[in-house]
């Protein structure tokens, strides 16, 4: 099966998801959160990273609660990013 491209809105989302992941992170190390959350540091490190910028939803579901972070807070977050539009004139 063919994966459609991401578009770059997505990717930028993916990089929202992993940089929101790493703050959460703290001084936790990243094999103790993979742990904890049933996934290996390598999956984390490219979550992360946004080289992996669609995890799963069970996989993202397993990081919130390892890092105790609610899906509310991941989807706000990650939500697409307001478009620029030029003010209307008056």
């Amino acid at each position: 099966m063919v994966r459609t491209p991401l578009t770059p809105e997505e990717w930028r989302r993916g990089e929202r998801l992993g940089a929101l992941l790493r703050a959460a992170r703290g001084d936790r190390s990243m094999v103790d959160v993979a742990a904890a959350a049933g996934l290996s540091a390598e999956t984390l490190r490219k979550i992360e990273t946004g080289r992996a910028p669609t995890p799963a939803f069970f996989t993202v579901v397993a990081l919130a609660g390892a890092l105790g972070l609610s899906m509310d807070e991941l989807a706000a977050a990650c939500a697409v990013e307001p478009e620029f539009s030029a003010p209307l004139s008056a």
